[in-house]
């Protein structure tokens, strides 16, 4: 029997296109992936609700595929992830969607799928589900960099987030599964794997910790990258970070996301560290691995955020020296304690200024790092031609860092040394 055809559109982060992988994979018997919306028989629509704006691009996204609908009568959209989870009534009301798949039920798009399911919606959250003994279906792979998620929820309920609501509580993998998957994507051809959790610091598993598991990830195979993505400042170890500067494969490279360099801020956001703490933990990075770079998330414009508590993040932004960071006005999110217990009173043009001069200081920043680097000779891994010009490669550094250089006789996948000319805010040229 010919498969159907399904097509997949995530949004968000890391996490949603290593689930989106396990979607696939879940309907691998049934269902071949394509590259157009227009060719499909169902289309999956992987979804973010960590912003407001993620949600409003989804819902537009909606509206347009739902053109297609009105041509092709049998096709089917779902919308599954986060955002199916925190609006699956409001959704179903559209009518533009025809299943809502919550992050913990992707096993059951089979049955939902089939003809004869009255209940196109599953959204119960899992105290367990970890997906571990699904092999993703790495469909969209360069097929030299992988994700591997080695955990699932979150229990640190930062008052201004929905992650421990729309993906439930915390859960870790069995490392045995997750070091199986690390040596098969090897095997494969794979140089380098993201090991993947909303706080992987907090990795636990029958006294497996997470400073355990990289260690044993790293050691499937000298020339196997390891990264993680992302650390939570109140768990970073000095045990971790012993374990980074020991192993030359772990990439010497940290997302550790601060959102705010007020105290007050702080504590109102319930982080669960404070100022001194967070650079206690970069001054501990650098102790460790004087060359690990380090990256960071800013909210702009929190509740009750002042002049005073927005100039405490600009400073702390110049103590740390980001090599780069991800930035945000603060978008109030139903159903956190920020919706519960503070007032959104921060106007929208105080927000979007501070937002515009936190990230004209972080491109400061970031020039000034990428210039340091001039001169330098890093070892980059290929993963792919560069999109300006066929000419060139582009790979990451340990870093971390976007290095572009001649393609000279390399191929993708191969380690090779480059030698830093020159470079732009974002990009290191060689």
């Amino acid at each position: 029997m010919e498969k159907k055809r399904l097509y997949i559109e995530t949004y968000g982060c890391q996490m949603n296109f290593s689930d989106s992988e396990i979607v696939v994979s879940v309907l691998k018997d049934e269902y071949n992936v394509i590259e157009q919306p227009k060719e499909a028989d169902l289309i999956l629509i992987n979804t973010c609700s960590i912003r407001d704006n993620a949600e409003q691009r989804v819902l537009k996204r909606l509206s347009e595929l739902n053109t297609l609908k009105r041509k092709k009568p049998r096709l089917r959209i779902g919308l599954i992830g986060c955002m199916a989870e925190r609006m699956k009534d409001e959704l179903f009301k559209t009518g533009k969607v025809d299943l809502v798949v919550g992050p913990d039920a992707y096993r059951d798009l089979p049955a939902i799928l089939s003809e004869e399911s009255d209940f196109p919606m599953n959204v119960l959250l899992s105290e367990i589900e970890t997906y571990d003994d699904i092999e993703p279906v790495r469909y969209d792979s360069n097929g030299v960099s992988a994700f591997i998620s080695i955990m699932r929820g979150c229990n640190n309920f930062c008052a201004y987030c929905v992650v421990p609501y729309t993906r439930g509580r915390e859960r870790s993998r069995n490392p045995e599964t997750i070091i199986a998957e690390a040596e098969k994507l090897f095997a494969d051809g794979y140089r380098e794997v993201t090991l993947l959790g909303q706080n992987v610091n907090s990795f636990h598993y029958q006294g497996v910790t997470f400073a355990d598991l990289m260690e044993a990830v790293a050691r499937v195979n000298p020339l196997l990258r390891v990264r993680f993505a992302t650390s939570h400042p109140k768990d970073l170890s000095d045990v971790l970070l012993e374990v980074m500067a020991r192993y030359p494969n772990i990439c010497k490279s940290i997302h550790l996301p601060a959102q705010s360099g007020s105290d007050k801020m702080l504590k109102l956001m319930n982080r669960k560290y404070t100022r001194q703490w967070y650079l206690d933990r970069i001054a501990q990075i650098r102790n460790y691995m004087p060359d690990c770079s380090i990256s960071t998330d800013i909210i702009a414009g929190f509740s009750n955020e002042t002049d005073a508590d927005h100039a405490d993040t600009l400073s702390l932004m110049r103590e740390v020296g980001f090599d780069y960071a991800f930035m945000f006005k603060y978008s109030l999110r139903e159903g956190t304690a920020a919706h519960r217990n503070l007032e959104d009173n921060v106007p929208e043009a105080v927000k979007t200024q501070r937002l515009e001069e936190i990230i004209a200081l972080q491109q400061e920043l970031s020039l000034k790092s990428n210039r340091a680097d001039v001169g330098k000779e890093f070892e980059v891994l290929i993963e792919g031609a560069s999109k300006r010009s066929p000419d060139n490669f582009y790979g990451r550094n340990s870093q971390n860092k976007v290095i572009v250089f001649p393609k000279g006789s390399s191929r993708v996948g191969e380690y090779v040394r480059v030698l830093v000319k020159r470079c732009t805010s974002a990009t290191l040229l060689g």
